[in-house]
């Protein structure tokens, strides 16, 4: 029944100003106004994230958003040049941020940062 459906997913912000800018500017995505005050995420292969403002905003406690990368070292230095700071987990990441899966055999490459409302999102390489 939905499997031709173009689903979407979304998540919320305490600040829409502010979650466009690091959308757009700091991840570089493309990122559209919507007449509703929402912004709509536009990803590559076509998919799309709506985020949209809530007064009451809770941050996700799980990872809202996780991109592929080829390099999650080149990923992680040019996102922390831009003032992105990564997550550390005791004994699981590196001084970097990076939990290295893929040398423990465990899933693969990740490193968690989160957005201006406190969401979780993730760079991650697989191989």
């Amino acid at each position: 029944m939905l499997k031709d459906s173009q689903a979407f997913s979304g998540f919320s912000t305490n600040d829409i100003t502010k979650a466009k800018e690091f959308y757009s500017q700091t991840l570089g995505l493309e990122v559209q106004d919507t007449a509703m005050g929402m912004l709509t995420l536009h990803l590559a292969g076509g998919g799309v994230v709506i985020v949209y403002p809530k007064d009451d905003h809770a941050p996700a406690t799980f990872t809202v958003l996780n991109f592929p990368v080829d390099n999650i070292d080149k990923a992680v230095d040019e996102l922390s040049a831009k003032g992105v700071e990564f997550e550390q987990y005791e004994n699981m990441t590196d001084a970097k941020g990076i939990a290295r899966g893929i040398a423990a055999k465990r899933g693969p490459d990740i490193a968690w940062f989160k957005d201006p409302a406190g969401n979780i999102l993730s760079v991650l390489q697989e191989s």
